[in-house]
């Protein structure tokens, strides 16, 4: 067995991350950089380093993760979702919604969901659970504290009305956090939450197998409310969707199909 399969086992050990899930060659380049920028001679001696080490470590998983996040990325995509897509849930005499926010990263994701819902809901009615994979990334969110590039398609009033400015940087206020939970998961092999309404899942598929992402459209689509909608990321559009229970009704946004 060569050392990069050793590792890999190894790493699923200690950490409880499947690398098979991943595309392999993309995956490797990625970690063999790490290796050569940390002065590692080959894979089993980073490993090595990673049980030693906690900081390597916390490096080796931020860097797995790939968090590149900003508030209402892609911001057309952000008005579909507050024109056509939180109305159409609504209607079904919806007077809270349940929303998932998947792979949340460093907390834009499900903050930019709150503030949006403060549009159709008073504070205390909303709730977003936010969930991720990497231990810095979450700390990240919980605190709070973004750069001005960040927010900056934020729509008007948003960064008045929910941050307060400290230096050149931004933290998001108290009461927006408060609706949100945040939680370490391992999409691939933990269980998922039930009868949400909607379920956000985006830039995060794109590194995946097709086993990988076969594995999760299942796992979405059973925790989906009836008729819930699941957002995929701008390059992730499902081919085929009925092939898995989804309908299309508008790019990117895929609503669950009730047989």
């Amino acid at each position: 067995m060569d050392k990069y399969e050793v590792f890999k086992k190894q790493v699923n050990n200690l950490i409880n991350i499947d690398l098979n899930y991943y595309k392999e060659k993309q995956m490797k380049r990625r970690i063999s950089s790490l290796v050569a920028r940390n002065n590692f001679k080959d894979f089993e001696d980073y490993f090595d380093g990673l049980k030693k080490d906690k900081q390597l470590l916390n490096q080796f998983v931020n860097y797995l993760t790939i968090n590149v996040s900003e508030f209402y990325r892609n911001p057309s995509q952000w008005q579909v979702l507050e024109k056509d897509i939180i109305p159409r849930i609504i209607n079904r005499d919806k007077k809270t919604l349940k929303v998932w926010s998947s792979a949340c990263s460093t907390g834009e994701e499900p903050y930019s969901l709150v503030m949006l819902l403060t549009n159709f809901f008073p504070l205390k009615d909303i709730k977003v659970l936010a969930t991720d994979i990497d231990d810095e990334a979450l700390n990240k969110a919980r605190l709070g504290l973004y750069s001005e590039k960040s927010l900056s398609n934020l729509p008007k009033g948003f960064k008045e009305k929910f941050f307060t400015k400290i230096e050149n940087s931004y933290k998001i206020n108290e009461e927006i956090k408060k609706c949100v939970e945040f939680k370490k998961m391992d999409l691939l092999k933990d269980s998922f939450p039930t009868y949400v309404d909607l379920l956000t899942c985006r830039n995060v598929m794109i590194y995946f197998t097709e086993e990988a992402k076969e594995l999760l459209y299942d796992k979405f689509y059973k925790s989906l409310s009836d008729n819930g909608i699941l957002f995929v990321g701008s390059t992730e559009q499902i081919i085929m969707p009925e092939k898995y229970k989804y309908k299309p009704v508008k790019t990117f946004f895929y609503e669950k199909i009730i047989k």
